[in-house]
């Protein structure tokens, strides 16, 4: 059965943003099958329809199955693994969070609020996940650098801290991420 890859975007990301299109390419050439999808109201993201949503596009997983999350698509994959009962090949977690600060205004809290505030059963998720790397930046602008270390290494994950590539988006220079590439073929 051949390994399939999801890649999840990031809030107000789409799948041809970033370094998903790159990522998604150097993917298939290893003869992987990689989905990338447009997750719904992505300028207003919200649990229950992008875990619904992913759920629709996943269908069934099982250890052939591996995701990479960019930042609220982490936290996605994450509610997403809450809901499902068989373990997975692995993920990995690119500007991945459990807590965010400096967002710019009031309505951005507010939406951000409930990915923050809406607890996940680490243990669970934490046994359905062979392994897991973060990769995150010690210059993210959203800041809780070490929280969300904490919290991922909570989970199992290794970390990877890339030096000033910001949010890990195609503004701060994705190419650090060929790193995310190297770690993809490491966790199988």
């Amino acid at each position: 059965m051949k390994k399939r890859v999801f890649i999840i975007h990031r809030w107000a990301g789409g799948a041809e943003d970033d370094w998903r299109p790159w990522l998604k390419n150097e993917l298939l050439k290893l003869g992987y099958e990689v989905v990338v999808p447009e997750m719904p109201d992505t300028e207003i993201p919200v649990i229950e329809k992008w875990v619904s949503y992913l759920a629709e596009v996943v269908k069934e997983v099982d250890e052939q199955t591996y995701f990479i999350g960019h930042s609220i698509g982490c936290q996605a994959i994450l509610r997403y693994l809450e809901k499902v009962n068989q373990p997975i090949g692995g993920a990995i977690f690119v500007a991945g969070w459990f807590n965010l600060a400096n967002l710019e205004d009031k309505e951005t809290e507010e939406i951000a609020e409930p990915w923050i505030k809406t607890p996940l059963d680490i243990q669970k998720i934490k046994a359905l996940i062979s392994r897991s790397i973060l990769i995150i930046s010690d210059n993210d602008p959203f800041n809780c650098f070490e929280e969300n270390k904490q919290k991922f290494s909570e989970l199992g994950s290794e970390i990877v801290v890339l030096p000033d590539a910001g949010h890990i988006t195609e503004d701060d220079g994705y190419k650090e991420l060929l790193a995310s590439l190297e770690a993809f073929k490491s966790i199988e």
